[in-house]
């Protein structure tokens, strides 16, 4: 196994020429025979059941949609001739408040999938991403109780189950962040994003790669989908600004890291649109999600995710039926295709590559502040002010401003149009930005104090 935990000195990804589609610095081994990010993107396929009561009078027929799923989805992608693929399942909380379940799917999957690599040599593997369940219990118990100690037996069951890759969705801190994120509290979502759940994700990541280590799969990665994600539905909805929720995506990026601090090596999680970020600073191969995952959740960001993924991913679908075949057949044909359109953008070599991942951010950067973050070259340029911070706390202040100044240099230079109302909250952000204080004892001592009455137990962060 993979084993590598990475530096904070500096960028992994030294150029914006290298931050492209299909190549990290770090490339991945897995499953059988599969490498990610040593030149090709993989296509990542991700079903799940249509609505459903999980008991034991529903269970064989659960077992029998999933078992129909993956075959459908593996005979659709040897059709197509595709060379290589991920598949990613996610457990629905109750496979994983009763760890047995969560497994038993694993199993089932991953016995499928060795049948037609055995078959077709197909390059694969298998990636669970246990759901988050800590927060089942109000407030949340994160470090302890039946809901943690049924996570680490899921994660503990997972090699033996069949999984190549672990990884998660993991909800530290996001107590406090709702809240903040609501009323567009810069401190809250800071206190959030850059105390608590850094300090959640030390202690999960540590538990998840020591499992990893010990069991011979790959630790691949988190995302910050309850946070950055949730900002980006509540934008759609204009219930908050757009320019708020590009300024939650960048703050994500500290936490995320820590996963690969602890061990992990990714490929990072699909629902991480921050992961261009993962991959300048980490060199990790990332996974992102974009027009192919308009089955799960529309966003503003179509085409620009494509611009340097290593996977691609339909985020997930539901095992429903469409005109052409079940919807999950559907989304792996997508998937494929796409691929190749980078694939084939790579084999005509770098200029190639670099004028595809040109057109994908062009199309979508002009148009949204989410969008206009994700390009190379403002990437490259806030990491770097990220990594010349010492502690999350300052890297999550540091990527606020340094996000705030590019989205202000991006409306000058006419490379991003924000109408009036985005560019007024965008000047009452970065007012806030800028009475973030550099002394963290200082404002966790603060924060703590502003918060003592939320729903949420401050020791559980160690604090």
């Amino acid at each position: 196994m993979n084993n590598r935990v990475i530096s904070m000195a500096g960028l992994a990804v030294a150029s914006v020429e290298e931050l492209v589609f299909g190549h990290a610095p770090h490339p991945v081994k897995c499953g059988n025979g599969l490498t990610i990010g040593a030149g090709r993107v993989v296509p990542e396929i991700n079903f799940t059941l249509p609505p459903v009561e999980i008991s034991p009078s529903t269970w064989p027929e659960i077992e029998l949609q999933y078992t129909e799923m993956m075959t459908a989805v593996c005979e659709r992608a040897v059709d197509l001739g595709a060379p290589e693929l991920l598949v990613e399942f996610e457990t629905l909380p109750p496979m994983t408040v009763d760890p047995s379940l969560g497994a038993s799917i694993t199993s089932l999957l991953a016995s499928i999938l060795h049948t037609v690599q055995d078959r077709h040599g197909i390059r694969s593997a298998l990636r669970l991403t246990p759901n988050d369940t800590r927060d089942h219990r109000r407030p949340p118990l994160m470090r302890s109780g039946d809901y943690w100690e049924n996570m680490v037996r899921l994660f503990s069951s997972a090699a033996g189950a069949g999984a190549d890759l672990l990884a998660i969705e993991s909800t530290g801190g996001k107590e406090i962040h709702d809240e903040a994120l609501m009323n567009a509290d810069l401190e809250g979502i800071v206190y959030a994003l850059g105390i608590l759940a850094p300090r959640d994700m030390e202690f999960l990541w540590r538990h998840m790669v020591q499992i990893c280590h010990d069991t011979g799969i790959v630790a691949s990665g988190d995302t910050a989908c309850g946070f950055a994600n949730t900002a980006m539905a509540l934008a759609s909805q204009r219930m908050i600004p757009k320019v708020l929720a590009a300024l939650v995506r960048v703050a994500s990026v500290p936490r995320g890291l820590i996963a690969f601090q602890q061990g992990a090596i990714g490929p990072s999680k699909d629902c991480a649109y921050e992961g261009p970020y993962f991959k300048a600073i980490a060199g990790v191969p990332i996974s992102m999600e974009g027009r192919s995952a308009a089955c799960a959740h529309l966003s503003p960001l179509g085409n620009i995710p494509m611009a340097t993924c290593d996977c691609w991913s339909n985020e997930s679908v539901q095992n429903v039926r469409l005109l052409s075949a079940q919807a999950p057949v559907v989304s792996v044909d997508q998937l494929v295709f796409d691929c190749r359109l980078l694939n084939q953008a790579s084999l005509d070599g770098r200029d190639g590559a670099l004028l595809l991942r040109k057109w994908l951010e062009n199309s979508d950067a002009l148009l949204d502040p989410q969008a206009y973050i994700l390009k190379a070259e403002i990437v490259l340029s806030i990491a770097a002010r990220i990594v010349e911070q010492p502690t999350p706390y300052l890297q999550t202040r540091a990527a606020l401003i340094a996000a705030i100044d590019a989205l202000t240099k991006g409306v000058h230079s006419g490379e991003l149009v924000l109408s009036a109302v985005e560019l007024h909250w965008l000047n009452r952000l970065e007012s806030q930005a800028m009475l973030l204080t550099e002394d963290e004892e200082k404002f966790t001592a603060q924060m703590v104090e502003k918060f003592k009455d939320s729903p949420y137990i401050a020791s559980e962060y160690g604090l």
